[in-house]
C-alpha cells in the first residue's frame, strides 16, 4: 500500500519546491543595503487574493467579514490581525496576507472569500504567484524611490498607511508605506529582476562616504 504523506510532510514539501521570483538577488541585496541609510529585502511568498465586489453589496459585507472591511477610497488600506486589504478601485481590491494563510499550506483565505462571494457578482483569484513584494526602509528609501516615482512621496502627502498604483522605473506596482520609513513594493513577478538590481543601483550612491 501507498504512503500517505501526513499534513505537515505535504507542507513542507510545498515549501521546499518553491523558488520566489528575487531569491537569486538576496545577497545583492543584503550586501547593497546601508543599514539605517536604506535596505532592500524580499519578502517572499506572501498570500495575495485578487477580489472584485461592490462593497455596498451583500456579498461585499460577506466578504468583508472574512478580512475585517474593505476599503471605500483610493489609497487607503485596511487590515485584520495580519491580513490587509488595498484599494485597487471602486470594486477591486487586493488581499495580502502571510504565507500561512495560503490554502496549499494549511491556511483557508482563498477558500474562505470563495465561500463567502458564493454565487453572487464578482471575482476571488488567487494571485500569490503573480507578484512578489519588496521592502525599501530607511531614512534615504523615500529619497531613492523619488528617482523614478512621478508620485508626491514627500510626508505630508503620501502618509503611512497609503498604498497606490504607480510606475517605478517604467515598472507597474503598487506602493504601500507601511510607516514613515518603510514601504513595500509589489512587482509582477516576471519584473522582479529588473526592478530588484534598478533599485539595488539607484541605492548605490548612499553606500559611498560622503564628498567633504
Amino acid at each position: 500500500m501507498a504512503e500517505t504523506a501526513t499534513p505537515a510532510e505535504t507542507v513542507n514539501s510545498v515549501r521546499g519546491a518553491r523558488r520566489s521570483p528575487a531569491e537569486h538577488l538576496a545577497e545583492a541585496f543584503t550586501s547593497g543595503s546601508v543599514p539605517g541609510t536604506v535596505t532592500l529585502t524580499e519578502i517572499p511568498y506572501q498570500a495575495m487574493v485578487g477580489i472584485r465586489v461592490d462593497r455596498t453589496s451583500d456579498a461585499g459585507a460577506r466578504v468583508a467579514s472574512v478580512i475585517g472591511s474593505l476599503p471605500a477610497a483610493c489609497g487607503e488600506v485596511t487590515g485584520k490581525d495580519s491580513v490587509n486589504t488595498l484599494w485597487l478601485g471602486p470594486t477591486e481590491f487586493l488581499v495580502v496576507a502571510p504565507e500561512e494563510a495560503h490554502d496549499s499550506l494549511g491556511g483557508s483565505l482563498v477558500r474562505d472569500l470563495t465561500t463567502a462571494l458564493g454565487d453572487d457578482a464578482g471575482q476571488v483569484v488567487d494571485l500569490s504567484a503573480n507578484r512578489t513584494t519588496f521592502e525599501l526602509s530607511g531614512s534615504h528609501a523615500r529619497a531613492v524611490l523619488e528617482k523614478t516615482c512621478s508620485l508626491d512621496l514627500h510626508p505630508r502627502v503620501f502618509k503611512a498607511g497609503t498604498a497606490v498604483s504607480t510606475e517605478l522605473a517604467h515598472i507597474p506596482v503598487m506602493l504601500w508605506k507601511t510607516s514613515d520609513e518603510s514601504y513595500r513594493i509589489f512587482p509582477r513577478a516576471s519584473f522582479a529582476d529588473f526592478l530588484g538590481r534598478w533599485l539595488l543601483d539607484a541605492m548605490r550612491e548612499y553606500a559611498s562616504p560622503e564628498v567633504p
